[in-house]
């Protein structure tokens, strides 16, 4: 298990700055006065720790999690999996990890997701986890679908999936989500083209794991997290965090 200490600090030219107008919702919720640096005290590198009485094995699974019986969510059934790793590339252990996401037609259950395809009565959109002694975690779902948004006229989001990681301490929670290789909309995303690295961008990407596929069942996406460092995941475009 890591021990507690200072976190290293983020690599600010590897992340998307607060203000970006293409992305239209950055310009009202952007901070508009210089940000300032804190020293980490022990609130900060200290967090809560999470036991496997807290997590049931079947949130993980949300094809069936939300499901009744007998029957499954609908779509494309994938496995998304990976390690959590901190910012010297050891594995982070037991920390939980959720997800939450839209359906195979790319609609949230939510009160306020208004976008016309249809709600699946098998699916809850979310799900949690957490990584064994070798910071490893998976997921099994459905692939989202990608949906509208009105950024512009016709802005659609790329499929994603979006993770809350708590890690060792407040500190290094992040807060981000994945997209998957070869999505053709991840390169009009304009909250994707934020991110000026390329590499950076590419982090973000689950790739295809046919190692990790079940035959004539479940396709696999691969998806390591790092928190904090040079190498971080990136926080869901946001400065706060990570």
């Amino acid at each position: 298990m890591p021990k507690d200490g200072e976190f290293y600090q983020r690599d600010r030219g590897r992340h998307p700055p607060a203000l970006t107008p293409d992305y239209k919702t950055s310009v009202a919720r952007s901070p508009r006065y210089p940000l300032i640096s804190l020293q980490s005290s022990v609130s900060e590198i200290t967090g809560p720790v999470f036991g496997h009485g807290d997590v049931d094995p079947l949130d993980r699974d949300m094809i069936y999690n939300y499901a009744r019986p007998g029957e499954s969510a609908i779509g494309e059934r994938i496995i998304l999996h990976g390690r959590v790793l901190d910012e010297n590339a050891r594995p982070v252990p037991h920390t939980l990890v959720e997800a939450w996401q839209a359906n195979a037609g790319g609609r949230y259950r939510h009160k306020k997701d208004t976008y016309l395809a249809p709600i699946d009565p098998n699916f809850g959109g979310c799900g949690r986890t957490l990584t064994d002694e070798h910071g490893y975690y998976f997921f099994r779902t459905v692939k989202p679908g990608a949906y509208p948004w009105r950024n512009t006229v016709n802005n659609w989001r790329p499929a994603h999936i979006h993770l809350s990681i708590f890690g060792t301490g407040f500190a290094q929670r992040l807060i981000t989500q994945c997209y998957f290789e070869g999505d053709p909309l991840i390169a009009r995303c304009p909250i994707v083209q934020t991110i000026p690295d390329p590499d950076a961008i590419d982090s973000l990407v689950a790739v295809l794991d046919m190692n990790a596929t079940i035959p004539l069942d479940t396709i696999a996406y691969r998806f390591d997290i790092v928190l904090r460092g040079r190498r971080s995941t990136l926080f869901e475009n946001r400065l706060e965090g990570n």
